[in-house]
């Protein structure tokens, strides 16, 4: 099992070209596998009439005018490509029109992520399955019905996918993370599923993975002091370190089951842990055992194992003992 874990910068750079590259610099150093950001060409995707998820500014008048400062120019987006590639992590970008998909096969991605907001834009799906390229499909405000739909329309296209458990809620609270739904998804479409977080905290996906997480997805931000729509269902770079260690250990516990059934492993300690039987007090030669008489002391072998207490109980001592003294079955009738 190895989990596919993506920090999604989507628009924490603000705008700013260097921004974004001192995010892929500082999450070079977290661990995740890859980057993602979001392609937004406000011409193609938008327009005035588009309302505000949230109103985190007074800069922007309109939606569209907020996706015009988030847009990069493809020499740029090349070069965020070549910053990743330089650090060793994959380079993904969320397309949101057809337009952006045409910059990111110029820029040259290797998979698609699909956003919650465009599991039914069918035109758009059309045109990343003409790339042939792997998709991941965040199912956040669909319902089955509608996810079915979906699937089936890539499946007539041959594109290969897999899918992502989302909650579209920022940020998302703990009876909202649908975590029985990673089980459902795979029973239902028998490909590789994950989970993408909105929650800004690292346990979440750490839950997600015990659950049979295969993909994480969540929101980097270099201070949650910031303003932007996603800041408060964002990690920050420390947190995502945190988590990215703690998922590559939960990888190694579940690929390493343990077998209940047999514990020789443990010879040597339970020689050390497990106690053997000893009598309390100075007792008379011939006294019949009660439970009070009774004391367990390590190490074990030394006298009768302490599991066998209740034989001991009413036999006779042959001899006299001393208090603290071992006990063992020579000393009985």
């Amino acid at each position: 099992m190895n989990v596919f874990i993506i920090a999604e910068i989507a628009q924490a750079h603000h705008g700013s070209l260097q921004k974004a590259h001192d995010y892929i610099e500082a999450l070079a150093t977290t661990g995740v596998n890859a980057i993602k950001f979001q392609t937004h060409i406000a011409q193609a995707e938008s327009s005035i009439y588009e309302p505000f998820r949230i109103k985190f500014s007074n800069d922007y008048a309109t939606r569209f005018d907020y996706w015009k400062a988030m847009e990069f120019t493809v020499e740029e987006w090349k070069a965020l490509k070549g910053h990743c590639d330089a650090v060793g992590l994959e380079f993904m970008s969320s397309p949101f029109s057809n337009a952006a998909v045409d910059v990111l096969e110029e820029v040259g991605v290797k998979r698609y992520k699909i956003g919650s907001g465009e599991v039914n834009n069918f035109l758009l799906l059309e045109k990343i399955a003409q790339t042939k390229k792997p998709v991941i499909l965040s199912s956040g405000m669909s319902a089955y019905n509608e996810l079915d739909k979906t699937i089936d329309f890539l499946k007539t296209k041959g594109v290969n996918y897999s899918i992502l458990q989302c909650t579209t809620s920022y940020p998302t609270q703990p009876e909202q993370y649908g975590l029985n739904v990673i089980e459902e998804l795979k029973q239902s479409y028998s490909v590789p599923v994950g989970f993408s977080d909105h929650s800004a905290k690292p346990e979440t996906s750490i839950a997600a993975v015990i659950m049979g997480a295969e993909i994480l997805e969540f929101h980097a931000v270099f201070d949650k002091q910031e303003t932007g729509p996603d800041v408060t269902s964002s990690l920050t770079i420390d947190e995502i370190r945190t988590l990215v260690s703690a998922v590559r250990n939960i990888e190694k516990a579940l690929e390493n089951p343990i077998n209940k059934r047999d514990n020789s492993a443990f010879k040597d300690l339970k020689a050390i842990f497990e106690k053997s039987l000893a009598v309390n007090k100075a007792l008379p030669k011939g006294h019949r055992i009660t439970f009070s008489d009774l004391e367990a002391k390590k190490p074990k072998g030394y006298g009768i194992d302490a599991f066998d207490f209740e034989k001991v109980i009413g036999r006779q001592l042959v001899k006299e003992m001393s208090a603290w003294e071992f006990l063992n079955d020579k000393d009985l009738v």
